[in-house]
């Protein structure tokens, strides 16, 4: 399991700190409601075209490793 995010960032001054894809403001809570109601990564891609797919995808991964609750998970934290 991935426990190193190239595109996910937290930063307290953006969503009051949840994590979210580096350079917007798409949580990753946001990335799981679309996947939950339907929508494919393509589709999601297509709603945010300035969206990677590899980003999508690692948001999907990025809660998986929480959801285990074990282990250290990295990520960059903006100052």
């Amino acid at each position: 399991m991935k426990t190193q995010f190239e595109y996910i960032t937290a930063d307290p001054a953006i969503l009051g700190g949840k994590p979210i894809i580096k350079g917007t403001r798409i949580s990753v809570q946001l990335v799981l409601e679309w996947i939950a109601n339907g929508s494919s990564v393509e589709q999601i891609c297509q709603e945010f075209p300035h969206l990677k797919p590899e980003a999508v995808r690692e948001a999907i991964l990025f809660a998986a490793a929480l959801s285990k609750n074990s282990g250290f998970i990295d990520i960059e934290l903006a100052a």
